[in-house]
């Protein structure tokens, strides 16, 4: 289901049911907040190893089950009871897993992907816009017991002897999970690009009319518009 939309000022929030379906996916905008419903699954550096390093097969159908991909580690324990109790969730930095993408996102039918920092503008438009894909950025290191607070559920974790807690593939069932931010659209549109983009235009004034330094490393660049992302 597409889920409900509301307006408040120029920021549009939507809950979204998942698995994520292609309508939904289309009429996301970049710097629309989205809050999801459903089971998502984890996967960083220990999944993505195993998966394109070592080339093994996941013993679980990922795209029956999810197809939101989340960038991170939960803070877990192990219950009693044999249990899992999550208390905190923090991203991590999607960009070092930018060259999977061309492979991971069709091959698991991947519709979203949640970490910090974005993607390489390259990745958005050859890789997601093409499979119509979105990705979420979430808001700081602040929430990260908020984000934990939505997760209700671990519907099963794979590869945990092998990755160790942190580092395993979680499927975790979530609720009102959220703020999320559109960075990048099924477009292939990258706000962070957008917005450093018009910071940088702004910044360069600044070195207008400046001498170029007398001292300097060999090899050093001194133009501003080389040294600034």
């Amino acid at each position: 289901m597409p889920g409900t939309e509301s307006g408040r000022d120029t920021i549009r929030e939507t809950q979204l049911d998942l698995p994520l379906t292609d309508e939904a996916v289309r009429r996301l905008r970049i710097g629309d907040v989205v809050y999801l419903n459903g089971v998502l699954f984890t996967s960083r550096e220990g999944v993505y190893d195993l998966l394109f390093e070592r080339r093994e097969e996941p013993p679980v159908d990922i795209a029956a089950i999810s197809n939101v991909t989340f960038h991170c580690a939960p803070a877990v324990s192990e219950t009693a009871d044999g249990g899992y109790r999550i208390t905190s969730v923090t991203a991590t930095a999607s960009f070092r897993f930018a060259k999977y993408m061309a492979e991971f996102v069709p091959r698991f039918g991947i519709k979203a992907v949640i970490g910090k920092t974005g993607m390489p503008p390259e990745t958005c438009r050859k890789v997601f816009r093409r499979h119509g894909t979105v990705y979420l950025n979430t808001v700081g290191y602040g929430l990260g017991a908020i984000y934990g607070g939505a997760i209700v559920g671990v519907r099963r974790v794979v590869w945990k002897e092998r990755l160790g807690l942190a580092q395993a593939m979680w499927f975790l069932e979530v609720r009102n999970f959220g703020p999320l931010i559109v960075e990048s659209d099924v477009r292939g549109t990258s706000m962070l690009e957008r917005e450093n983009r018009i910071i940088n235009r702004k910044l360069l004034a600044l070195y207008k009319g400046l001498d170029e330094p007398i001292l300097k490393r060999l090899g050093e660049r001194t133009r501003p518009d080389q040294e600034m992302l």
